[in-house]
């Protein structure tokens, strides 16, 4: 059978790597192995980036009107080919097609943000900050960027990074996950189409070598990475190491808490659909739910709801959510799910044995959810990156903010509550970077930020919306004085004062 061949990107063609060594990528819901793609050879990504270093010479005084306006013309090819891309993602994901879309469509908002780049690079002025000297600030460029994207949002995470990046006047290098790279490949062929200049976006592929090698090239300039905790904490160190600045996206533990006086079945709506989208591979999903006082009782509920989410393949319109992407990550969440049990959980409801008929190589996993648990626990201490609920009760809702800021991790959380008291409360007190009330995935929109926190985020400029904007560019201050014969200042200032 010939398997395609997933292309890399050098130098504005897309042609076939010279790798010697080439992984499967497989449909997770079928095991059908789609394309084969290259681990980029050293050669090729030194390559990748000295092209890129050269585009960027001339794509830097590009008048940012005219980056805009390629950036719109990448958007209309975006919106044109959506349908397309959600079937693309659905099958080298496994997500049901709503799902896909939204991976897509969350993207293609980035993008329209970037479009607005003309206005998001305006400098400031101060006039006569001492007589007759003005001083001015420019935001100028970086240089040649990169990003390392994960298997989980294939369209979406790349379009947080190099769409901003590339408007700033930068270029780029991305590195997607080997695991779903046929995303990211169209997507850089709509780009391509859209006519950017050759080599101000390049695509190489591979795994941990390429990466380290990226991250250790002197032209590389910055550093945006989304992925798991210890290879995020190693991205970090290494490109900080090298004198880059990086921002690492990295592990989650997502709390929701719900208080009596909140909208029942609003609120275990909202709690299945937030732990079991996606098989629980989010890095906003729901995996703990923190029932505080009598809002325990809605446990049973809960499970009930849980219950009633069944997995199963895009072209299913009756599935809630598709496999997991791979064996490898299924086995990990069924060591969990036995570590849970082994340690006193219990388990109200076990998805570890699913299956779908007629796609039995599918690494399936059903809705799973665990009561009584402590959090001492394995399960409530590790990341399970499945479809896997965690129940807790706590009598109070300081109780709640208490467990969740001792968690290391702060990338989200939510509370449910009819109280407008304890949702400012919650707001206020909790360390976590994004807050839902009574909103259960609460992923900003991109003329915001995506901000994690601690454990969850390294670095100190986050994702889309302006931090991103600061995050691609530098600030030069000027300071300028102008003379005329009435101005001249006799004699030398030996201080540091303007006069």
């Amino acid at each position: 059978m010939n398997i395609k061949r997933v292309p890399v990107l050098l130098d504005g063609q897309f042609r076939n790597s010279s790798a010697e060594e080439w992984l499967d990528v497989s449909n997770p819901a079928s095991g059908e192995v789609l394309a084969r793609v290259p681990l980029t050879t050293p050669e090729e990504v030194d390559a990748a980036v000295a092209s890129a270093l050269q585009a960027q010479k001339a794509w830097k005084n590009t008048p940012p009107s005219e980056r805009a306006r390629l950036m719109m013309r990448y958007v209309q090819l975006l919106k044109d080919h959506l349908e397309e891309l959600t079937q693309l993602v659905a099958l080298e994901t496994g997500k049901v097609l709503a799902d896909a879309r939204g991976d897509v469509w969350r993207g293609i908002e980035v993008a329209e943000q970037a479009c607005h780049i003309p206005s998001l690079l305006m400098g400031e002025t101060a006039e006569n900050v001492a007589t007759g000297i003005d001083t001015y600030s420019l935001v100028q460029p970086l240089g040649v960027c990169m990003g390392i994207t994960p298997f989980n949002f294939p369209a979406m995470i790349p379009l947080w990074m190099f769409p901003l990046a590339i408007a700033c006047g930068n270029s780029f290098v991305l590195k997607p996950s080997e695991q779903d790279p046929l995303t990211p490949v169209r997507l850089a062929e709509l780009f391509v189409a859209a006519g950017f200049p050759a080599g101000v976006l390049q695509v190489v592929h591979g795994g941990a070598s390429q990466v380290n090698q990226l991250l250790r090239h002197p032209d590389i300039q910055a550093v945006s990475f989304v992925g798991s905790v210890p290879v995020g904490q190693h991205v970090y160190r290494t490109a900080t190491d090298h004198l880059k600045r990086a921002q690492c996206f990295a592990g989650a533990k997502n709390h929701m808490v719900i208080m009596p006086d909140a909208h029942r079945q609003q609120t275990i709506n909202a709690l299945a659909g937030a732990s079991c989208g996606a098989a629980g591979q989010r890095c906003m999903a729901i995996s703990v739910a923190v029932f505080v006082g009598t809002a325990i009782s809605w446990q049973q509920e809960v499970v009930e709801a849980l219950r009633q989410l069944t997995p199963g393949t895009s072209a299913d319109p009756r599935a809630a959510f598709g496999p997991l992407i791979s064996a490898r990550a299924k086995n990990r969440v069924l060591q969990l799910i036995a570590e849970g049990q082994r340690e006193g959980a219990q388990c109200l409801l076990d998805g570890s044995k699913a299956t779908v008929v007629g796609h039995e190589q599918g690494h399936w996993m059903g809705p799973t959810l665990f009561a009584g648990v402590t959090s001492d626990m394995t399960v409530y201490r590790e990341e399970i990156f499945g479809p896997v609920l965690l129940c807790m009760h706590v009598n109070t809702l300081e109780e709640a903010i208490d467990l969740i800021n001792d968690n290391p991790y702060g990338n989200g959380c939510s509370i449910f509550t009819g109280s407008g008291a304890a949702a400012r409360r919650f707001q206020n007190t909790i360390q976590v970077g994004q807050v839902g009330i009574n909103v259960p995935v609460p992923v900003p929109l991109p003329f915001f930020s995506f901000t994690g926190w601690r454990k969850s985020f390294y670095g100190d400029l986050h994702a889309y919306g302006k931090q991103a904007v600061r995050f691609y560019t530098e600030t030069k201050t000027v300071t300028a004085r102008w003379f005329d014969e009435e101005s001249v200042v006799s004699g030398p200032n030996t201080t540091i004062s303007l006069k």
